[in-house]
């Protein structure tokens, strides 16, 4: 593609896979919303690990949050095809490990010490008075049919007593195992000589990285915009790795943007300036909290990108994209 086509970008960036949600709220019986999900392809077959709210929930009285008993588990749906759907199980219930809530996941492969370790991270919110929200995680076991929690790895991640999300894990090309976070409103990256160094890094390693946050910020909002946080395990590419990212801008809404880090540090490379997928369509656009596209989950197929993300904390979308286009439009940008 000439270069004067590329900073046009004549066609979008990324495109959605069809205009209705591909999980639609109240598929399954007990929940209502069904939204934010990672997704995994293996044996064949799509994963689709869900944020899925039980339909117990009621608006707040306006005076403290802004829903009265949300409980949120993870559930998993599989497709052979990434189009259609089907509701599988339950992979991990609120209530269990300490946690009020499970929220988020995020699903990714993670090369260490000469191994794959499948490790599902998360959003963990204990009971009040319990502290902030923290970043779960654990590692995942296939038998066969179905994955599960290996519930002795249950971990919490980062600094203690500091909220922190939006996390997602990747291997560097000196195998170094690096953690992408969240302290508001910031990106920030942490890296570790492998998966047992980030599990069991201490309140030495934590202490010291609070104290330099700023040398480990990786991207910050853009002039005028509320926050940033990550959205997909990031994509390996020849030219570095495709950190798909969601921005609140001024108004309250979430866009998905999108970012090239280098290989062997996870540094920022570039960043394109306008997002690539805006809140358009109406179930995105209305639910239980409006103008939300926020990506989570992304599968590589050669040039192929497959992309899911949550709308507007009621469903999920898919969108799709092709690599080279991307690439060519960070070069661009660059």
């Amino acid at each position: 593609m000439h270069d004067s086509l590329v900073m046009a970008i004549p066609t979008p960036p990324v495109r959605r896979l069809r205009d209705r949600p591909i999980v639609e709220a109240g598929a399954v019986l007990g929940y209502g919303p069904l939204f934010n999900a990672g997704v995994l392809h293996h044996a064949g077959v799509y994963h689709l690990f869900v944020r899925a709210v039980r339909d117990c929930y009621r608006p707040g009285d306006g005076t403290g949050p802004r829903f009265v008993d949300y409980v949120s588990d993870i559930v998993v749906f599989t497709s052979a095809d990434g189009h259609r759907y089907e509701y599988d199980y339950v992979l991990a219930s609120a209530g269990t490990g300490g946690a009020l809530n499970f929220e988020d996941p995020r699903v990714q492969w993670v090369e260490d010490r000469g191994s794959r370790r499948l490790v599902m991270t998360y959003t963990h919110v204990p009971p009040p008075g319990d502290g902030p929200w923290r970043i779960g995680a654990h590692r995942l076991h296939w038998d066969g049919q179905r994955f599960e929690l290996e519930q002795a790895t249950g971990q919490l991640l980062g600094p203690p007593d500091v909220a922190n999300k939006d996390a997602v894990l990747f291997t560097l090309s000196d195998s170094r195992v690096a953690l992408i976070h969240r302290i508001h409103p910031d990106m920030q990256l942490a890296v570790f000589d492998d998966l047992e160094h980030l599990w069991h890094a201490g309140t030495d390693y934590w202490d010291a990285y609070m104290a330099d946050l700023e040398v480990h910020t990786l991207i910050r909002p853009t002039p005028g915009a509320l926050g940033v946080g990550a959205g997909a395990p990031p994509v390996p590419t020849e030219a570095g790795f495709l950190l798909f990212f969601h921005e609140r801008r001024a108004d309250g809404s979430y866009t998905i943007n999108l970012a090239l880090l280098d290989q062997s540090t996870g540094r920022l490379r570039s960043r394109l300036p306008q997002p690539v997928l805006e809140p358009e369509l109406d179930w995105e656009c209305r639910g239980d909290v409006d103008n939300v596209v926020f990506v989570q989950g992304a599968h590589r197929d050669g040039d192929d990108l497959y992309l899911t993300y949550g709308a507007a904390d009621r469903c999920v979308g898919v969108a799709t994209a092709r690599v080279g286009h991307l690439l060519d439009a960070l070069r661009a940008a660059a």
